[in-house]
Formats: C-alpha cells, sequence, structure tokens
C-alpha cells in the first residue's frame, strides 16, 4: 500500500455558510457525494447546484430535445431529496464542453451570484481511481471551476461581470473535488445515506437506460460499496471522500 493510499482522511472543514457546486450533468452530484450535501443542509447550511449542460446527449434511445427537459426534470426532484432548492443550468452543450474563457466565466459569474465560501465539483482528473478514463465534460469543468474560484474575486480578469451588477467575490476558501483518485477530506456518508439513494434515484429515466437491474437495488449497491471504499482510512466510517484545495 503507498502511502497516498494509507494515509487517514480527515474532516472536512465545518466553518462555514454556503455552499455552490458546479458539475458538468445530471446525476454527477448523486453518483458523487449526494450523502454529504444531505448532511449539511441538516447543519443549517446553504447549498446550491450549478450544471453546465442539461444533460442531453446522456441517454442513447431518447432525443437530446427530449432529453434534456427530461433529465432537468429528474435533477430538481434529485436536489429536492435532499434539500437543495436553488438548481442552475449553463447551457453548455452536453458531451463537448470546452475547457476555456467562456466556461470559466459562466462559472465564476455563479461563484459571484451564490458568494460561497465552499465550492465542490467532481473529478477533474484524466482517470478515476483504478485507471478508468474520465469524461472530456468532467476534466473540463473540474479545471474551470477550481480556475473561476479565483476568477471570481479578480475585478480585472472579467470586467463585464462587474458591469451586470456581479461584484467580485474572494470569499471561496476551499475547492472540494468530489470523487478524486486523491482524496484527502471526508465526511461521513451514514447521517445522509438513505436520502442520498433517494436522490439517485430520481434520475430514473437515466439509470433505466443504463442497467437491467431494479433501479433501488442498484442505487442501493452503488452507493453502499461507494461509500464503504475507503472507510479504513476514515476511521471504519463509510465515507463521502474529497481532494481539498485550499485558497
Amino acid at each position: 500500500m503507498t502511502e497516498s493510499n494509507s494515509t487517514q482522511l480527515q474532516p472536512m472543514p465545518t466553518d462555514w455558510q454556503r455552499a455552490l457546486a458546479v458539475v458538468a450533468h445530471p446525476d454527477d452530484l448523486e453518483y458523487g457525494c449526494s450523502a454529504a450535501m444531505a448532511s449539511w443542509i441538516d447543519e443549517g447550511r446553504e447549498i446550491a447546484y450549478v450544471l453546465a449542460t442539461r444533460g442531453e446527449a446522456g441517454i442513447d434511445t431518447v432525443a437530446p430535445a427530449e432529453c434534456g427537459p427530461l433529465r432537468e426534470r429528474e435533477q430538481r426532484a434529485s436536489a429536492a431529496a435532499v434539500g437543495v432548492s436553488v438548481v442552475e443550468f449553463l447551457d453548455h452543450r452536453d458531451g463537448t464542453i470546452e475547457y476555456g474563457v467562456s466556461l470559466r466565466r459562466d462559472i465564476a459569474a455563479a461563484i459571484r451570484r451564490h458568494r460561497p465560501e465552499l465550492v465542490i465539483t467532481l473529478n477533474h482528473h484524466t482517470t478515476w481511481d483504478g485507471g478508468v478514463w474520465n469524461t472530456p465534460d468532467h476534466v473540463a469543468v473540474g479545471h474551470a471551476t477550481l480556475d473561476a474560484a479565483a476568477d471570481a474575486g479578480n475585478r480585472w480578469i472579467f470586467p463585464e461581470l462587474t458591469e451586470q451588477g456581479l461584484q467580485p467575490w474572494n470569499g471561496v476558501r476551499w475547492v472540494a473535488v468530489a470523487n478524486s483518485k486523491n482524496p484527502t477530506h471526508a465526511v461521513p456518508a451514514e447521517p445522509g445515506l438513505e436520502r442520498a439513494v433517494r436522490s439517485l434515484l430520481e434520475h430514473r429515466a437515466y439509470i433505466e437506460a443504463l442497467t437491467d437491474e431494479d433501479p433501488e437495488t442498484y442505487v442501493r449497491r452503488f452507493l453502499t460499496e461507494n461509500t464503504r471504499e475507503l472507510s479504513a482510512r476514515f476511521g471504519g466510517q463509510p465515507a463521502v471522500v474529497f481532494e481539498l484545495f485550499n485558497r
């Protein structure tokens, strides 16, 4: 076992009130960290979701014009299952998101609107743990979110945002990357696990196209196994893990 695989995961910071989660697609957060979202909402914290796309290219048997609205509805219901009421879509094109100035600007604008102390995104590395290749959308949005956390505080990078009434926000203290292959911190999963199951189940159309297994059986097995995977590095507790970057 390497040192990075044996190092104990640290508890996530708790001295914050507002978080913003920025991911590429509907279901990214539900596969990644919704048990943590549920627990944080229980503690009285404010969390908003921003999605780069509506997931319109995500179901092979459903055309994008129909799939986008369907997956948007599923995402809003999914967020509500863990207590999140604010869900925004940036309307980048699913499957072809490009890292660049436009994406950074859109995410920086969202950070300025919501003024979070904690920003959450999904694995930005080119691979998942185990060497499975990541998707370009996840990589682009993850990288852009890390960069936009700084962009949001610099009035000279996107001055047009200030002209639109979005004042600079330099209050982001951390960016937490869910499902990173290099996790450093964790949140106990069990308090929010049942709501995480309900939340992922709201993506029923997507799940039914993905697997022939009973949706609840599939969801419960996936989330249980996923949260137990690194429990040995978190005092034996099932855990939602993050790679935490300080700012």
